[in-house]
């Protein structure tokens, strides 16, 4: 089947990161047209050197957390010819993207306001403008679907003990904002119902990005499948979500997570 996602014209903020790409990949093979969109950088010239050459992609600069760019990004969707009737709310900043490569992560007690507010800033405050953007210039002109993208800690705490020793560890405002994004579900589901629009949140679980063998382990020991995901089983599920089949869901949260959240 490779039509699954025939008629559908899906916008997807942070698009050039693991989970972002793979969407990309998996949608446009699955006949959807696809608005890519991410920070100016090497993953936004990857997307494009990938896709570019394909009539079924466009790809914008775009930085969620930036008002201005946000206010105007579906008049530019618009104007050249594209009609959104799936929105991806994707873009993230993780504990270890905001600390880059080889700055020390910080304690909960040496967390900075600014790293916190940074990351409200793109993972909340951005998905909400992008949502209230929608409901500026698209919803109601058609049916849409909005997918908000939470993480496996948006309604279950980390376990702290498998982040000793590693580089890298659950951020608090990671969290935070993830279990936010499905309140946001939640308020939008209801209030955008009577104009044929659908909100939904997907979880995903924990997804193996180069992982270290030790990391793994002590992951898989917590989840029920034993194993980190694979992007492609996340995209599964995702597809499902932005695909005409899924119209009779709304406000939920989809968890895709191995068992992680039903132990």
């Amino acid at each position: 089947m490779h039509d699954q996602l025939k008629g559908r014209t899906i916008f997807i903020t942070g698009s050039g990161g693991v989970l972002g790409s793979t969407y990309v990949r998996r949608m446009l093979a699955q006949g959807a047209r696809v608005i890519a969109s991410d920070l100016p950088g090497h993953r936004a010239e990857a997307l494009q050197d990938a896709h570019g050459a394909n009539e079924n992609f466009r790809f914008y600069d775009l930085d969620v957390g930036d008002e201005d760019q946000v206010t105007g990004i579906f008049q530019r969707i618009l104007t050249d010819g594209w009609e959104p009737n799936v929105i991806l709310n994707n873009a993230a900043i993780t504990g270890e993207l905001l600390m880059g490569a080889g700055k020390p992560f910080p304690s909960f007690a040496d967390t900075s306001v600014s790293d916190w507010e940074r990351t409200l800033r793109t993972n909340l405050t951005g998905a909400f403008m992008i949502a209230r953007q929608m409901d500026r210039d698209i919803i109601g002109k058609w049916p849409c679907a909005l997918i908000n993208v939470a993480s496996m800690y948006a309604l279950n705490g980390p376990h702290h003990a498998i982040y000793e020793g590693m580089p890298f560890k659950s951020f608090s405002a990671y969290s935070t904002t993830k279990a936010g994004i499905h309140g946001l579900t939640l308020w939008l589901a209801g209030y955008w119902a009577p104009k044929k629009a659908t909100v939904n949140t997907i979880a995903p679980g924990a997804v193996f990005n180069g992982h270290s063998d030790e990391f793994q382990r002590r992951v898989g020991e917590l989840i029920m499948a034993g194993r980190m995901a694979q992007p492609d089983e996340i995209a599964d599920a995702m597809l499902f979500l932005c695909s005409a089949q899924a119209g009779y869901m709304t406000g939920q949260l989809v968890n895709v997570d191995g068992g992680f959240s039903g132990w």
